[in-house]
């Protein structure tokens, strides 16, 4: 059984939760990070000297990075899913939003997130979090653009694209002090992708 150290509020932990899910995998899910501890800990550090969360144990093979470690998922356990492409340009496609997410997205967001969710009311900085908004909206901007004549990120199917970026859209769709804009595309795909079983078992549960 595979075995993922991780708190279930943690966005990296979510994605790989629902990856598993919609392979049909069993897994045991171990608390760690934030109020939980443990990531600090020598036997921790020993499998992932980051020290951050997720980290994968599948046997005697440990993985880290959850982006990688959805990517591994689905090539080892994944055969006859659409979850990764095996066109190479459709792959690519899909491996560009999970790249995006984290180069650009994870930043931009990050911000929005801890200060609406993370931080008391009192000790917010309300500007700061204005301009981190209007930062990330123009990111769903492009997704909303890119989502057009589409039924998910990358064709008629479902694949880790779509899984990485709902995990997102989860935050930005549930923080009620936000003031958000029309997408009508973003808001089409999103109403779908909230449909399905590992979204409403792992990601929908309230933003803490």
């Amino acid at each position: 059984m595979l075995t993922i150290w991780g708190r279930a509020n943690s966005v990296n932990v979510q994605k790989v939760l629902w990856c598993c899910e919609e392979l049909g995998l069993a897994f045991e899910r171990i608390d760690a990070g934030l109020q939980f501890g443990r990531n600090g800990e020598p036997d921790y550090l020993a499998m992932n000297p980051m020290g951050r969360v997720p980290t994968l144990v599948d046997g005697d093979f440990v993985l880290w990075e959850s982006n990688s470690i959805i990517r591994y998922l689905a090539m080892q356990y994944g055969s006859g899913s659409t979850l990764y492409p095996a066109d190479p340009k459709v792959r690519a496609s899909a491996d560009r939003w999970l790249d995006w997410v984290l180069s650009t997205l994870q930043p931009a967001e990050r911000p929005v997130f801890w200060g609406y969710i993370r931080t008391s009311p009192a000790e917010r900085d309300t500007a700061k979090l204005a301009a981190a908004a209007s930062e990330t909206e123009k990111l769903w901007r492009v997704v909303d653009a890119h989502l057009q004549g589409r039924d998910f990120l990358e064709g008629s199917t479902f694949t880790l694209a779509d899984l990485v970026i709902a995990a997102y859209a989860r935050r930005w769709f549930g923080i009620a002090e936000l003031v958000r804009p029309a997408l009508p595309e973003l808001e089409r795909w999103y109403a779908g992708v909230t449909q399905r079983a590992g979204f409403q078992r792992y990601v929908a549960p309230a933003l803490s």
